[in-house]
């Protein structure tokens, strides 16, 4: 087994927002990290943080819609690195906003692709690797909305509902080689992905961008929406020596909006 400060993990979606406060929080408990993302410029800026907190990074062009692009992820990071401790599947996408007989095929597939496919191509090209060296853990990065409704959001309900099936029956089936798999879920974050989907439900419900805000707020306990820096220390958590023997498990962070 590696020792906390030898382990190195990818992070799909590292170029902004949750992903890259996980890939900075990682860094700074001594990790080394992959940033995998679509996005090349984003990509940059995270690797930039990264090392700022004095780890190696590697920005790597991610296409998690393409198997054969996310085979070539894990290689050229096993080149790297010459081993992968730690696998995080942040990247998403938020699918449309619309009542389900408006959603197109194109639409609906588009957000499987990318929330749930991308995560199972991931675990399928990494889990070899992991199961050779008898470690590993995993985090997938679901949300709030696998535990409950969201209207005009059934595709973006779906996969990550899916992911939490997802994340349970893998962690069955690899708990003997000492990898851990779990979930987050987080409430709605605060930040620019968030306002998009505000600026789309007020669109299709005639509110206000302000109400709906405030109507996102008051449904939790705190009354506020969780920062994206709240999540990557869960993460970093799962991680850690600490919760070892934490594995299959969805946790919330929503400062209390929805405590199941």
């Amino acid at each position: 087994m590696s020792t906390e400060n030898e382990r190195t993990a990818i992070v799909t979606g590292g170029g902004r927002g949750i992903g890259q406060a996980i890939c900075v929080e990682l860094a700074a408990r001594g990790r080394d990290i992959v940033v995998a993302d679509i996005d090349e410029s984003a990509m940059e800026e995270t690797r930039e943080l990264v090392e700022a907190e004095e780890q190696t990074a590697r920005a790597i062009r991610t296409d998690l819609g393409e198997p054969a692009d996310v085979r070539s992820t894990v290689e050229e990071t096993l080149d790297t690195f010459e081993t992968v401790d730690i696998l995080v599947n942040n990247a998403g996408i938020a699918g449309p906003t619309a009542p389900c007989e408006d959603v197109a095929t194109e639409e609906w597939n588009q957000t499987m692709a990318v929330n749930l496919r991308g995560p199972f191509e991931m675990c399928r090209a990494i889990l070899p690797h992991m199961k050779d060296r008898g470690y590993g853990r995993i985090v997938n990065i679901a949300s709030v909305t696998g535990k409950r409704p969201l209207v005009n959001r059934t595709p973006y309900a779906t996969t990550k509902m899916g992911l939490i099936g997802f994340t349970r029956t893998l962690a069955e089936e690899v708990g003997t080689y000492d990898i851990n798999v779990n979930a987050v879920c987080p409430g709605s974050v605060d930040g620019p992905r968030i306002q998009r989907v505000f600026e789309k439900q007020a669109e299709t419900t005639g509110q206000t961008l302000e109400e709906v805000r405030e109507d996102v707020e008051r449904q939790s306990a705190r009354g506020e929406l969780v920062r994206r820096t709240d999540v990557a220390a869960l993460v970093a958590f799962l991680c850690s020596a600490q919760a070892e023997r934490i594995t299959g498990q969805d946790i919330n962070v929503t400062a209390g909006k929805v405590m199941y």
